[in-house]
């Protein structure tokens, strides 16, 4: 009897094998693939409801999924050393395209973001930033001695302030920051000595008051004001926060259940199928829902350091951890500013909000790491 329980197990562990095998083979890490899409089965739900139940806005998530699912394939077959050569040229077409957009660029609610090709495609190029601005400065910076120089941290900065600064001027702040943050967090990996680190912290103050007199504009200013005391304009500028707080705590450890939300479907959540939708999901799921969610994030960015752990050459280890935690950035960014703890800076919840470029970025950037992990010498079972 043990015999046949023994060649059972055998059997079993044979399977096991040929499936990582054949994942190995396709360059697909098989504990990011399941979580992705666990994500995006569970994000559909949450949407349809934030949506009002708007199915050919589900469609088009659906669709872009689609589309990011293949892109991440393909980009995960392709070897960081082959990506590494085009990098510098992808930088150019990202600082191009975001040029183009402050020329030729569509506007909406009151900000140019978007290149629009009437019956073709629409798409905001500064997302595709979030991806090119941290593989930029991974190249330059591996091809160097580490830690960095001044004039190799000087080089890097400028090479960060371009693509900020368009970005920061279309307006997207949001966007800016997490741009800047993705090109920093390489930096911070490669080395930087303590000293340029607490320099740059102090810098923050007089950058920020410079900032708050010269480049943020009026409504910028008034959701940091909002931040401070949501309160005094309960009815106008507050009234975002306010209406998420109260369907955040309305949900209880349980929620009301799916469709059931009131704060979202009778309109007192704004842009709840987009930058506020965690409160929805909070509102109908509850506690459970939320720690449910962010125990999905916690294991990607997880597997995300794991990857960058075992990355084999400085580029990958680099852009692996950069991207890894710009992801955590994104995540921490939405969820403190829907809950009040952070100033609304219009960041959507990764995999959860509206979004086809952010979508399709994001698993862009997951489709990277693929490849890292897979396009090893050795592999080792993890």
């Amino acid at each position: 009897m043990n015999s046949n329980f023994d060649r059972t197990l055998s059997s079993e562990d044979d399977v096991l094998r040929r499936r990582a095998g054949l994942l190995q083979r396709l360059h697909i890490d098989g504990i990011l693939l399941l979580l992705l899409l666990i994500l995006a089965a569970g994000s559909l739900f949450i949407l349809y409801s934030a949506s009002g139940k708007n199915v050919a806005l589900l469609i088009k998530q659906a669709s872009s999924f689609g589309i990011g699912l293949v892109g991440m394939f393909i980009i995960a077959q392709l070897e960081p050393r082959f990506m590494a050569r085009w990098v510098p040229l992808a930088y150019l077409a990202g600082v191009g395209l975001l040029v183009a957009v402050d020329v030729m660029g569509h506007n909406a609610m009151g900000a140019t973001r978007w290149i629009n090709i009437p019956g073709v495609i629409r798409f905001q190029p500064s997302e595709f930033m979030k991806i090119i601005m941290p593989a930029t400065i991974a190249w330059y910076l591996s091809g160097r001695s580490l830690p960095p120089r001044l004039k190799h941290i000087c080089i890097s900065l400028a090479l960060i302030l371009v693509p900020f600064v368009l970005i920061l001027l279309q307006p997207d702040l949001g966007t800016s920051l997490l741009v800047i943050a993705s090109g920093a967090f390489v930096l911070f990996m490669a080395g930087l000595q303590w000293r340029w680190i607490l320099g740059a912290v102090t810098a923050l103050v007089p950058v920020a008051v410079g900032m708050w007199f010269f480049v943020l504009r009026e409504y910028q200013k008034q959701r940091v004001l909002t931040f401070l005391n949501p309160e005094s304009d309960p009815l106008g500028s507050g009234w975002n926060i306010i209406q998420s707080k109260a369907a955040i705590g309305s949900g209880g450890v349980l929620g009301k259940g799916w469709l059931l939300g009131t704060q979202s479907h009778l309109d007192f959540l704004p842009e709840s199928h987009t930058d506020f939708i965690i409160a929805v999901l909070a509102e109908e799921f509850g506690l459970v829902g939320v720690c449910l969610l962010l125990l999905m994030y916690v294991l990607l960015i997880a597997r995300g350091l794991v990857i960058t752990v075992q990355a084999q050459t400085l580029f990958g280890k680099l852009l692996a951890g950069a991207l890894t935690m710009t992801f955590f950035v994104y995540v921490f960014v939405n969820i403190g500013m829907v809950s009040g703890l952070l100033p609304v800076v219009g960041v959507p919840l990764p995999f959860i909000s509206y979004g086809g470029t952010s979508l399709i970025t994001l698993l862009s950037g997951f489709g990277i790491l693929m490849s890292i992990h897979t396009h090893r010498k050795w592999i080792t079972q993890v």
